[in-house]
């Protein structure tokens, strides 16, 4: 299958194309100008280049293609608000629905995050009935990535746009940048952080996550979304994982959630004043005190997702940053 893959030089699209290309798939990697696709530039795939908010480089990307894997996004979280953000990761996920639509692709999946969806607790995780609770940290991140995923969602409603979602939950994996998991396991690394809170989060290996979407491209059913996770763990539980595999010494105190979140308030005011992005922000703190844990039965059940043990895909990450130069160490 002929298949455009937007996001394709990013942490879960490294991953993804190259899951599709041992399934025999022909792939078109949509990327940004100038983007950074030292990940990908060696695989034996199309590389096009445009932008989500210039609709003519979209069609002239999607020429020829049978689906589409939407996995393009925005996804930092400082500042809370961005109108860049809005316009990427809701207008440009317009932009490029219509066009699948207009080119009458067989099938699209768009890559979200669990987050659209209601969290729980270990004992009663969130799943995909759930309705979204994230709002409540007011970050343009989430609500966004709700946004666009709402926006995909009607479209199937009201056009019959052959698409669902898929719903990532918090990735470990090869092709990690210094952020998001990679920074997890260098705070831990190093030893920047002496304790932990009493929230938690769902995690997974993206090559997983990967198997998951190229599944979906034959299983998945249109209209339908599916919660791509794996283990719920709290973080005094995931530090220890990740201080056992790099060899270090765990976390071992409980932070208050009024100490963490004056923290948190404490490091946005300064940020603000210098104009800096903050380690911990204030809603990033409220995050961390909160449980996020998820089901990821349906997908299970329905796209065959694998389950590969967290302390696994955290080694897998860790060898691939020694690699790569990216490990921070005291």
């Amino acid at each position: 299958m002929k298949i455009l893959v937007t996001g394709a030089a990013g942490f879960v699209g490294s991953n993804l194309v190259r899951e599709l290309l041992s399934r025999g798939h022909e792939i078109t990697a949509f990327v940004l100008y100038n983007e950074n696709i030292s990940n990908i530039k060696d695989l034996n795939i199309n590389i096009k280049y445009g932008d989500l908010l210039n609709m003519e480089s979209i069609q002239k990307a999607m020429t020829g293609c049978e689906a589409l894997i939407h996995a393009a996004a925005i996804t930092f979280i400082w500042p809370y608000r961005s109108a860049i953000q809005k316009k990427v990761n809701i207008d440009g996920t317009r932009n490029i629905m219509q066009a699948a639509l207009d080119n009458g692709l067989y099938k699209i999946i768009h890559v979200g995050t669990a987050n659209s969806f209601g969290f729980g607790s270990k004992d009663d995780p969130g799943d995909e009935t759930r309705p979204y609770l994230a709002g409540k940290y007011n970050m343009d991140y989430m609500d966004t990535k709700y946004g666009a995923q709402q926006l995909v969602l009607e479209m199937v409603k009201n056009y019959d746009l052959p698409a669902l979602t898929v719903n990532p939950t918090f990735m470990f994996g090869p092709f990690a940048s210094l952020h998001g998991c990679g920074q997890m396991i260098n705070t831990i690394n190093s030893g920047q952080v002496p304790g932990y809170t009493k929230g938690g989060r769902n995690y997974v290996a993206v090559k997983d996550v990967c198997v998951a979407i190229a599944n979906a491209l034959e299983k998945g059913k249109n209209g339908e979304s599916y919660i791509l996770g794996n283990e719920n763990l709290s973080y005094k539980e995931l530090f220890g994982l990740i201080a056992k595999v790099t060899g270090k010494k765990a976390p071992s105190m409980l932070f208050p959630g009024f100490v963490v979140k004056l923290y948190g308030l404490l490091l946005t005011m300064i940020a603000r004043l210098l104009n800096k992005t903050p380690k911990v922000s204030y809603r990033m703190a409220l995050m961390s005190c909160d449980d996020h844990y998820y089901s990821p039965q349906k997908a299970m059940k329905d796209l065959g997702l694998p389950q590969t043990p967290v302390e696994e895909a955290i080694k897998e990450t860790y060898e691939w940053m020694k690699e790569n130069k990216l490990i921070l160490n005291k």
